[in-house]
């Protein structure tokens, strides 16, 4: 959270203190209409705080957050882009971090799609995560090969749950996660165009978005890594597929399962995700390999994707193609 981003909450919160200070040594001299409009302005006072506070926690409204992600001394870049979607027929923004090899070396780089949680957006990745520091770090001990990362957006509405699926008779955000951004991607840097050179990793609604798009898109993606992630998408996508195609339970139930990799990782005192994940776990069969990580304590949290970024990222690498020269 940047300083710029505070300062809206803790003139809101001022003002909530206020209103109620003022109310609460005057509220008796005053009439009705004096009365009427002290409290309005408590409530609205206090719903502008609690707004804040929200977005603070998502990073859902840039506008209300400020700032924007610094570069890194360590030479690796942070990119922000509009990505055209003639596939989807979405334009979204999307971020994009370039190791620092990247500008020295003539190599084709693997990549990984990192997907965020709802209600949310990439910033969260970026700033609570502090995922360029986390990527600058396990690249620069040799944990993790040099890779391009995208962060794109997976709605157009802040408000609209996608769940990164195609929505009957709204946004197709599944096809512009796995057509056109790779296709963006692939024309505007030097990246791996192969499958091995491709995963997918998120937390939360990312994480089962990472899982369902791997399920879904096997000749597209060779692994991917679920932070505290579920196994149904929660909402109505219209066509009844929530219930089969799109629940990753029903996929490894019903379905031949993919040769591909997949870490789940959850915390234990997180109920939801541990039921989710280690069904998916048990449920799993060859050729589709599988690997499991648990936190003690931290619930559904980014305390807990905090701890689990580094070694989830360390883990897609040693499943994707290394840089290609």
């Amino acid at each position: 959270m940047t300083a710029d981003g505070l300062a809206p909450l803790v003139a809101a919160v001022a003002a909530v203190i206020g209103t109620a200070v003022l109310a609460a040594l005057r509220w008796e001299r005053w009439r009705v209409p004096a009365r009427a409009a002290v409290a309005v302005a408590a409530l609205l006072s206090l719903a502008t705080a609690a707004v804040l506070q929200v977005n603070r926690m998502t990073e859902t409204y840039s506008s209300l957050s400020g700032g924007r992600p610094a570069a890194a001394a360590t030479g690796s870049e942070m990119l922000t882009v509009r990505v055209p979607g003639p596939a989807s027929g979405l334009t979204l923004t999307m971020y994009v971090y370039l190791p620092a090899a990247y500008r020295t070396g003539h190599d084709r780089y693997p990549v990984i799609e990192a997907l965020h949680g709802y209600p949310g957006s990439p910033r969260t990745w970026l700033r609570r995560l502090d995922v360029q520091s986390v990527l600058d770090g396990e690249i620069a001990a040799g944990r993790m090969a040099p890779t391009v990362v995208l962060f794109p957006f997976q709605t157009p509405d802040p408000l609209l749950d996608t769940e990164c699926t195609d929505l009957v008779g709204g946004p197709r955000t599944e096809t512009f996660l796995t057509s056109d951004v790779p296709a963006y991607a692939e024309t505007h840097w030097r990246v791996r165009t192969d499958r091995a050179g491709w995963a997918l990793t998120g937390y939360s609604a990312g994480a089962f978005c990472a899982t369902d798009l791997l399920l879904r898109h096997p000749t597209q993606y060779a692994a991917a890594a679920s932070l505290s992630g579920y196994t149904s998408p929660g909402i109505r996508i219209g066509d009844g597929s929530e219930n089969t195609l799109h629940n990753t339970s029903w996929r490894l139930r019903h379905l031949p399962p993919p040769n591909v990799a997949l870490w789940l990782g959850w915390a234990a005192d997180d109920r939801g995700t541990r039921r989710a994940s280690t069904q998916l776990a048990r449920l799993s069969r060859a050729p589709l390999a599988v690997t499991t990580a648990v936190v003690a304590h931290g619930g559904h949290s980014d305390a807990v994707w905090r701890q689990m970024e580094p070694v989830a990222f360390d883990w897609l690498s040693a499943h994707l193609a290394r840089p290609q020269r």
